[in-house]
């Protein structure tokens, strides 16, 4: 009795969620495109040609690959693209759904599981290594937006082993401060080579999780985080700006942190230790730069009033006041030179003796 109880309640479950699909397609015309705008076939004349938004159509980025395995709930509905009508859906389907309505444009392909299990990881690993636009050929950029630790440690180990750049994101648990950080296996610190706090202190993550209350609730916060993810990702997808490695936020001193972390020598993740050497010999087999030392060029401010600075010592006299220059270490110089003795000085003039003290003198020179 307890098994068809049991077995009940799922197909319960299953018409639910199967309602809300149907629910979720008609709401966004069909789900397939139908009921959306058409393809887009040509730019539009208000596109020009030093707008990056052209180079990305020319870039290719048709083509998203989603994994969740999360499902849509009521509250999610306060900081996510997600509506009422697709509460029970997963969450990769109705973002390709509402997705798929915004840019038909766009290819999809949707993974409804948990890639940090040991059977879904390899898929997972699979799937970055040749999901790309071209089957068969990994995808140009994976971009993290999990709200945790584990996840992040799955993503970072795949895109060590693979090479494979990747973006990561995250949003404080207080919704008050955030970071983005651009990973380039073995060029840059890995997300293992710079643990958070909660790993360098020994610390059980899921300590700090309250029971009820979902991190990263706030939606501006969220909505700058993931504005400032996809413009970097702009950046280094079509070459132009300043990609940024590390940027973080402080929403309450509206404050923007940025810096580059190299990879740790010493890392725990062995693929990241190979990702560097790898990287090290990249390096050296470029050829070197011609270093070409150029003369600086003097160059004077007008002088309205024709003044002219004049030496009022000659270069020979110059010369004959200037000692020889003691040899030392390079860099150190002397302040001055004590000048040699000339042998046709002048001869000292002496006076003789006399023998007659003072006061008699002083009378000599009264009597004069």
């Amino acid at each position: 009795m307890a098994e068809s109880v049991e077995r009940l309640q799922q197909r319960v479950e299953e018409l639910e969620r199967e309602l809300a699909l149907e629910r979720s397609r008609r709401a966004l015309g069909g789900g397939d495109g139908g009921g959306g705008r058409v393809r887009i076939e040509k730019m539009s004349p208000e596109v020009v040609d030093s707008n990056p938004y052209r180079e990305l159509l020319t870039y290719g980025v048709n083509q998203l690959l989603l994994f969740d395995y999360d499902k849509v709930e009521l509250a999610n509905m306060n900081r996510l693209f997600f509506q009422p009508h697709q509460a029970g859906l997963s969450k990769v389907q109705a973002a390709e759904y509402t997705l798929r309505n915004i840019n038909p444009d766009v290819l999809f392909e949707v993974h409804n599981y948990n890639i940090t299990t040991v059977e879904n990881f390899q898929h997972f690993m699979d799937r970055i290594s040749n999901g790309g636009l071209e089957e068969g050929k990994p995808v140009d950029l994976v971009l993290s937006c999990v709200d945790n630790f584990e996840a992040r440690m799955a993503i970072n180990t795949a895109c060590n082993e693979l090479g494979q750049t990747w973006m990561e994101s995250g949003v404080s648990e207080n919704a008050v401060s955030g970071h983005i950080q651009l990973i380039i296996p073995g060029e840059s610190a890995c997300f293992a080579c710079a643990p958070p706090l909660v790993v360098a202190a020994n610390i059980d993550e899921k300590t700090l999780k309250r029971e009820g209350v979902c991190a990263a609730s706030l939606p501006t916060t969220m909505g700058v985080v993931a504005g400032i993810l996809v413009q970097n990702v702009l950046k280094f997808l079509l070459n132009f700006g300043t990609v940024s490695f590390y940027l973080g936020y402080n929403a309450m001193q509206d404050f923007f942190p940025t810096m580059s972390m190299k990879p740790n020598p010493q890392c725990d993740d062995r693929n990241c230790r190979k990702q560097q050497e790898e990287y090290k010999k990249k390096v050296a087999a470029l050829p070197k730069p011609e270093v070409v030392q150029e003369e600086e060029e003097i160059i004077h401010e007008d002088n309205e009033w024709g003044i002219e600075l004049v030496s009022e010592v000659s270069e020979e006299e110059l010369k004959n006041s200037s000692g020889p220059v003691p040899d030392l270490p390079e860099g150190i110089t002397v302040a001055y030179t004590i000048p040699e003795k000339q042998e046709d000085s002048v001869a000292e003039v002496t006076v003789e003796d006399s023998g007659e003290s003072l006061e008699d003198l002083m009378a000599k020179m009264k009597n004069m």
